[in-house]
């Protein structure tokens, strides 16, 4: 394991009720701009609490953030926060809110182009406004987390940034938030949470016991609690373990000081950015197929994967690795996320594509070894068809 620093500023309000700490948690003097999506918190009763904990703070409202929130959406709230002297973004919805907000948080103070936020990946961020969160959907993580995805739907792009600056300072936590949720969107957060733990897992031994061992308990969890949670909704328990596994997947703590793939993410914002698929189930897409082309590459976690997650011990080590890679595709078919890019209606012929515009952004060594070079994109969603 490598020497690393871990750092998480975010405080975590977990558990019923939890929605009256915005009182404590924002200034008595803040102008907040609520960030939001399509306005399903008007009907599940968050909003109300939230509107209750803010009291008479000078809030504006924005409406309308998308699923993969597009960048031309955000600027208007860019544009409403700078005029309204907005000085807390507060995103309560989703993990596309989420994201929305912290460019928001980003873009405000910015003094360029804030498109540059995007295709300098954070590194021009040199201020940010605080922001806080409510989760109403458990998937993403990017409430205790300083990365964020934005698409541009115009030019067909989908680009993640990441800064210091837009941690959250705090987030809410309430599972009751998400009783309502639907089901395809409850799996796509398991879905998403499952593939957050795999690219940081999944790569070869870094002797890092704890981060492999806390990594194979979530996707434990997330095996056995996602398909309780579809099938029972309103079971407190389960969703509260969901809703906490996911926000553990993406954190840092797993990730801490051990080697990262992040591949499958790269190249399913391609997907997603070409063919308007959900965030998830592109992952689900790619991620079995890439650990079959790079299953000699990562011939040892596979290993220890199948033992651990899988309880695979018996059989050759070859027969161990196709069963793996069977029951995580199984997995993901059986909360109701297809794994084939025909499933969609994508022709196997959006693999040039994909792996053209990889290699027009520079990304020509994916993957913790740098080996997913645009022709193993190409194998990989060839595989997926």
């Amino acid at each position: 394991m490598d020497n690393f620093t871990f750092h998480n500023p975010t405080r975590l309000h977990f558990g019923r009720g939890q929605i009256a700490a915005l009182n404590t948690e924002l200034p008595a003097d803040a102008r907040v701009l609520l960030l939001a999506g399509g306005g399903s918190i008007k009907q599940n009763g968050v909003y109300a609490q939230v509107k209750a904990a803010l009291g008479t703070r000078p809030t504006v409202e924005f409406f309308g953030v998308e699923a993969n929130p597009d960048f031309d959406t955000l600027m208007r709230a860019v544009e409403i926060a700078r005029r309204e002297k907005s000085d807390w973004i507060l995103a309560v919805g989703g993990g596309s809110v989420l994201d929305g907000a912290k460019f928001v948080a980003a873009a405000v103070p910015y003094a360029g182009d804030p498109w540059e936020i995007l295709t300098q990946r954070g590194a021009g961020i040199k201020a940010a406004l605080p922001l806080g969160a409510v989760l109403t959907l458990p998937a993403t993580g990017s409430e205790a987390n300083s990365f964020s995805v934005i698409s541009r739907r115009a030019q067909q792009e989908k680009l993640a940034f990441g800064h210091p600056l837009v941690f959250p300072r705090f987030s809410v936590l309430d599972p009751e938030t998400t009783f309502s949720l639907p089901p395809r969107q409850v799996a796509n957060g398991i879905g998403d949470a499952f593939c957050h733990v795999m690219e940081q897992y999944l790569t070869y031994p870094a002797d890092a016991a704890v981060q492999d061992r806390f990594a194979e308990s979530i996707l434990r969890i997330l095996i056995e609690v996602g398909p309780k949670t579809l099938a029972q909704p309103t079971d407190y328990t389960a969703r509260a373990d969901l809703v906490w596994a996911a926000t553990w997947a993406l954190n840092g703590a797993i990730g801490a000081g051990v080697p990262q793939d992040w591949a499958t993410h790269m190249i399913g914002h391609e997907l997603t950015a070409l063919h308007g698929l959900d965030h998830a189930r592109t992952l689900a897409i790619v991620l079995p197929s890439l650990l079959q082309v790079q299953r000699k590459a990562k011939r040892e976690k596979l290993l220890q994967y199948a033992e651990r997650v899988w309880d695979l011990r018996d059989g050759t080590e070859d027969a161990r690795i196709d069963t793996a890679i069977k029951r995580t595709r199984q997995f993901y078919e059986s909360i109701g996320i297809p794994t084939r890019l025909s499933d969609y209606n994508v022709s196997a012929d959006t693999a040039s594509a994909v792996a053209r515009r990889l290699e027009a952004r520079g990304m020509v060594q994916l993957g913790e070894r740098g080996d997913i070079t645009p022709a193993v994109v190409e194998a990989i969603l060839r595989l997926a068809a």
